[in-house]
């Protein structure tokens, strides 16, 4: 189906092109949204009558995005999430997560508008960027962590995964040496001598 575009579209065009979409993208998302109009004479008619107007509109809303971006860019939210050993979480984030995560601090977005190529499955500081208008767009900084201690510790730059996992070392590393000295390593030397 044949559409002109009333804002530009990542990968589509931008305003008062016309394109060729499949038809259930037209009917069911472009249409419905105000995206676009079929393309015929009527419709090219009215268009370039109102071009002006849909122009003046499509530049308040960029101006309203790019002043919510401006709260928004480089923000910081942390989540907790329950996680295994190695960091792998139980689940995972997406958009609609990081959604809440905004809009419980005050943003507005919407979860369409959270731009994650796949889910967040593992622990850590991830950035992710927010679609705030088809060209505002912001970034934004996950701290998912398992308690609020380690979420102030991965923002401080600490990889608590590879901090864990140093403690164990030492942790065992000391209870070897300990079993020398005391029990094993005297009850060697008592067989030893003994032989």
């Amino acid at each position: 189906m044949k559409v002109i575009l009333l804002e530009r579209l990542e990968g589509w065009g931008g305003l008062g092109d016309v394109v060729t979409v499949k038809d259930g993208f037209a009917r069911n998302f472009l249409l419905p949204r105000q995206k676009a109009l079929r393309a015929n004479a009527g419709n090219l008619k009215v268009f370039e009558a109102q071009r002006a107007e849909i122009e003046v509109r499509n530049a308040k809303a960029k101006d309203a995005a790019a002043k919510a971006g401006e709260k928004l860019d480089g923000a910081s939210y942390i989540m907790i999430r329950q996680a295994g050993e190695s960091g792998q979480l139980y689940g995972s984030v997406n958009g609609r997560d990081v959604a809440d995560a905004v809009n419980a601090e005050g943003g507005k977005i919407e979860r369409a508008m959270v731009v994650l190529d796949k889910p967040i499955k593992t622990l850590g500081l991830h950035e992710v960027k927010v679609r705030l208008h088809a060209e505002v767009t912001v970034t934004v900084t996950l701290n998912i962590a398992r308690s609020q201690d380690e979420a102030e510790r991965q923002a401080r730059g600490e990889n608590v995964i590879n901090a864990q996992f140093e403690e164990e070392r030492i942790a065992a590393d000391q209870a070897a040496a300990d079993l020398l000295e005391g029990g094993a390593g005297q009850i060697a030397q008592e067989f030893g001598a003994e032989a």
